[in-house]
């Protein structure tokens, strides 16, 4: 009888969690970000992606002149999870250098949690320091932490970027549905260049 109920109770949690992955299209980033949806053309992708880096402008004053003297900018802009005990996000992302898209990549993440639920988020990297953006392009699959430090967007007294963000090789910016997160490391996201 016992055993009865562990196969009854593994099969109840792995509905729970297919629950909490479906999810994921209830919880969205906003009208911007696709609705919670991973894009699924090029050209959905490219549209994602400029919406997220506009509202990342609208969210902190700075971040439009940090990208545009960056070295390039990785834009995930429906970075998609879901959790129940164990949490999975993944997302496509472009990566532009001087307003021109230079390739398409994917990001993953997995973390553990004992929260159910799922959010659909757009993520940002901008590449300050030629270094940094090189070694990015050199790699087969980039690891955030492990290949690089890359500093949590942080707001200044201002409201705006604060000095040690905007002088890092590497920073990221989160943004959920209600706009930027403050905070919100990205450590552990494995980024890997990808055909579209």
């Amino acid at each position: 009888m016992q055993k009865s109920f562990s196969v009854r109770s593994l099969v109840l949690a792995s509905g729970m969690a297919a629950a909490a992955m479906a999810m994921v299209g209830c919880t969205t980033t906003g009208n911007t970000q696709g609705k919670g949806a991973a894009p699924s053309s090029r050209a959905e992708l490219e549209s994602q992606a400029t919406a997220a880096l506009n509202r990342l402008y609208s969210a902190m004053p700075g971040t439009r002149e940090l990208v545009a003297k960056s070295r390039g900018v990785l834009v995930c802009p429906a970075v998609i999870g879901g959790s129940f005990v164990i949490g999975a996000e993944h997302g496509k992302c472009v990566l532009r250098s001087n307003g021109t898209t230079r390739g398409y990549y994917s990001t993953t993440a997995a973390s553990i949690g004992w929260q159910a639920g799922g959010q659909s988020k757009a993520v940002i990297y901008v590449f300050s320091a030629q270094d940094a953006y090189n070694k990015f392009l050199s790699s087969d699959g980039w690891s955030v932490g492990a290949d690089a430090n890359v500093a949590v967007g942080k707001a200044g007294a201002n409201g705006g970027i604060d000095t040690t963000t905007a002088n890092a090789p590497v920073s990221s910016y989160v943004l959920n549905n209600t706009g930027l997160e403050a905070g919100v490391s990205v450590n552990g996201s494995k980024i890997s260049k990808i055909s579209m």
